[in-house]
């Protein structure tokens, strides 16, 4: 049970999603064919090529690493009903409003939220060229993917990279009943030595909230139970549907802060929580907090209008030899003695899994989609007169 107050005794408690625990097949496919469909649906709907194309491109990448909450999954039922709402600028332009050597105000002017937050992470590793810090903070965004792709662009000069976004309020604060903030991720990259065979870097990429509200929707699409701690109901049971689920998300169904409830220092998460909203809804004048809309009910709620802060660091203007000290960092971790029986057998650090799982796409020649995914783009496809997906073949 919750454990911070007798209201929030009676809202609910850890509960498992009531759908059936049978799993749907999945079925391979090659990397390029997702990303030329996302681009043709996005091109259908009235995109210029070059934001489709990029757009693409950050989906494909989530799925690629293993993050299929934030790939294409996510193409029909958010961004293109955000466009066929008319909710997101197809001709905009991000442009700076106010900047200094080494910082930047910018607009996102409404447009693709992937489109916005490469001009903002070009300008912050340009400024971090000059300055040795680049920091770009922007309003008027839209979701734009996976936050990883952003901060692992410095990784190209050997910058740190850092980048933050908020998202529609899905999370509730400590001791209270209703949502006030989004999943406000975080995430930092950091170059380690590179040798003509191999690279190394540090890669974090993580919500605020004890998960991303995308694995909800991919636990619900591929009929996978909910793990304890993920959310709760105001109603004492969570919905066998995933629309119904989408529908009262923030409102009627809440996802914990990281650490869960406060006994398990759940508002430490609502901490990291608020300070991605100060450092980007707060100081860059865009929606913030509870009056952020709702991402799965945009046509009542207007535009997105997030604010996304962009940071890049030269390291080269510290002490001498961070990519070396990085790299006995991550040994010193990856050699730690592991648990026994423990996942996967051996110890990894942040982009580990994602890099694994990049390998295993290479290896087999393609994602490993969903077939229940696949099936609902094949009726977008439909809708848009776009040829399908080619599957590669399927594995059970």
């Amino acid at each position: 049970m919750l454990s911070w107050g007798k209201p929030a005794h009676q809202i609910g408690q850890r509960l498992l999603c009531s759908t059936s625990v049978a799993s749907s097949n999945k079925s391979l496919v090659a990397p390029r064919d997702a990303q030329r469909f996302v681009t043709q649906c996005l091109e259908a709907l009235g995109a210029r090529h070059s934001s489709a194309s990029l757009h693409a491109d950050v989906l494909v990448e989530a799925d690629c690493q293993g993050h299929f909450s934030h790939g294409i999954n996510r193409l029909d039922g958010m961004y293109v009903k955000e466009i066929r709402a008319g909710l997101v600028n197809l001709e905009g332009e991000p442009h700076v409003l106010k900047e200094s050597e080494s910082t930047a105000w910018v607009d996102g002017d409404n447009t693709f939220g992937t489109t916005v937050g490469m001009f903002c992470m070009e300008l912050a590793m340009k400024k971090a060229k000059e300055t040795g810090v680049g920091w770009v903070t922007t309003k008027g965004s839209n979701h734009f993917g996976i936050t990883g792709w952003y901060s692992a662009q410095a990784l190209r000069h050997n910058f740190i990279g850092v980048a933050f976004t908020n998202t529609t309020p899905l999370t509730v604060p400590t001791r209270a009943q209703d949502s006030a903030l989004g999943t406000n991720t975080i995430s930092v990259a950091a170059p380690a030595v590179v040798t003509p065979s191999t690279s190394d870097s540090f890669l974090l990429d993580m919500a605020t909230s004890t998960v991303a509200l995308g694995k909800v929707e991919m636990a619900y699409r591929s009929q996978q139970p909910l793990p304890p701690g993920w959310l709760f109901s105001k109603m004492g049971v969570l919905p066998a549907d995933e629309g119904e689920l989408l529908r009262g998300v923030g409102t009627t169904y809440f996802m914990y802060p990281l650490g869960g409830e406060e006994a398990t220092a759940g508002y430490k998460g609502y901490g990291l929580a608020m300070m991605v909203e100060i450092l980007c809804g707060v100081l860059g004048g865009s929606a913030i907090g509870p009056n952020i809309r709702s991402a799965f009910n945009p046509e009542a709620q207007g535009v997105a209008n997030l604010g996304q802060t962009f940071v890049a660091v030269n390291p080269a203007m510290f002490a001498a030899g961070f990519q070396q000290r990085l790299s006995t960092l991550l040994a010193l971790c990856r050699d730690s003695l592991p648990l026994p029986g423990g996942e996967g057998g051996t110890v990894i650090v942040p982009g580990d899994k994602e890099k694994r799982s990049k390998q295993l796409v290479e290896a087999e020649g393609g994602i490993r989609y969903d077939d229940n995914v696949l099936a609902a783009l094949e009726t977008l496809a439909s809708q848009l007169n776009v040829p399908p997906i080619q599957r590669v073949h399927a594995h059970s």
